[in-house]
């Protein structure tokens, strides 16, 4: 095994609990190490710090698997895996969901890989060289703990480029019918396409913020813009909404949307496809309302010099959605992107209300779900804002 050394004084975020090491914080390496390779680590007067991946291609050269002097094979990863299974096991009862992420990379210890589960089957994303050379003895051993139906690797986040790595997907173990399960969270059935699905195939994210839009729709009529699957609908529906209206750009999403709400016997909603900015600004036009609007975007940004663009967006967008809400009725609104504070997300939407002159109360707000934990040490592993909030004029 391979060994590299950290530059002089450059071992104290690892200290500290983060898991990465980028490149300009590396002595020498040699040219002989591969990418994805298992390697040593150790600060520059040779204090052992522990092992992980090594990938000459990327800004992040080291990702941080273990302090322990030890091999990563097959024991390693049964190990974390039960480690992650036993966390889930307590967070979540089988009568209340068949589906959850089962290892969230860095915070399970797995820096660079994603498991989620599906009822019968598993989804795997691996985002580093090194997770993505040990695909095939991962399968093997979540077939060996968990034996599922199908396990499909979904290699398409643009994340991969800037590790080097190709993009793709495929069934790595099982048949495309073992692909296709039927999931249930708190009373909701959903159908998820592991191999053509949105990411992993579910957005599980946000399971905990949309249970939490029941208590707001009783009786209410509800707008959930970017609806994706129709998960914030469908809770909304669950909870005695009056009526709901589902609004994706994607085809296939609204069709995967009116399949779940046929799944669960829903009957008062309608599907409308169109660009949600296009949308909200037509029915400001038309003088439309409702009791309960949803904003759930997709990330605005990938990256920090994007930042202000993306706030101004965020602004937008708030502000077209809380003037569709009538007076004493509730927004809730979220942002997945990770290079968006907290303090900036809300601090946005107040400038969105004072420039919609209306008044917002927060009365909830959320991050991820119990099985997406964060790693203090890493705030990388952070990055959904949920909030809802009662609005008078």
């Amino acid at each position: 095994m391979h060994s590299l050394y950290l530059k002089p004084k450059e071992h104290h975020r690892i200290q500290k609990g983060h898991l990465w090491v980028f490149s300009n914080e590396l002595e020498n390496v040699p040219r002989d190490i591969a990418a994805g390779e298992t390697v040593k680590l150790f600060t520059h007067d040779k204090k052992f710090m522990g092992v992980g991946f090594f990938n000459p291609n990327s800004l992040i050269s080291f990702r941080l698997l273990s302090r322990q002097d030890e091999e990563i094979d097959r024991d390693f990863f049964m190990k974390r895996f039960f480690e992650a299974l036993k966390l889930r096991d307590k967070i979540y009862s089988p009568e209340e969901t068949n589906a959850y992420r089962l290892v969230h990379g860095e915070s399970d210890g797995l820096p660079g890989l994603i498991v989620d589960r599906f009822n019968e089957g598993l989804v795997l994303q691996a985002f580093s060289a090194g997770m993505d050379r040990h695909i095939p003895l991962i399968s093997e051993v979540l077939q060996e703990m968990l034996h599922p139906e199908a396990i499909v690797v979904r290699n398409e986040s643009l994340l991969r480029e800037l590790e080097g790595l190709t993009l793709h997907k495929s069934i790595v173990f099982g048949e495309r019918p073992g692909t296709l399960q039927t999931i249930h969270d708190a009373g909701i059935s959903f159908e998820v396409d592991l191999l053509e699905g949105q990411k992993t195939g579910f957005f599980l994210d946000q399971r905990e913020n949309r249970r939490v839009i029941r208590r707001f729709a009783e009786g209410a009529e509800v707008l959930d813009v970017f609806t994706n699957d129709g998960g914030f609908a469908l809770n909304a529906l669950q909870g005695g909404a009056k009526s709901a209206i589902l609004v994706d750009a994607s085809q296939e999403a609204l069709q995967r949307a009116d399949r779940n709400a046929r799944l669960n016997n829903f009957t008062e909603y309608s599907l409308v496809a169109a660009d949600a900015f296009d949308m909200l600004e037509q029915m400001n036009e038309a003088k439309e309302s409702f009791d309960l609007v949803i904003l759930d975007p997709p990330s605005f940004t990938k990256s920090r010099k994007n930042l202000p663009g993306a706030l101004k967006g965020y602004k937008r967008l708030n502000k077209l959605g809380m003037q569709l809400v009538k007076n004493g009725g509730f927004l809730a609104t979220a942002s997945c992107s990770h290079h968006v504070s907290e303090e900036d997300f809300l601090q946005t939407v107040h400038q969105a209300a004072l420039s919609a002159g209306c008044q917002l109360r927060l009365i909830h707000k959320n991050s991820q779900p119990f099985d997406h934990p964060v790693l203090l040490s890493m705030p990388e592993t952070g990055y959904l804002k949920f909030a809802c909030f009662y609005l008078t004029r």
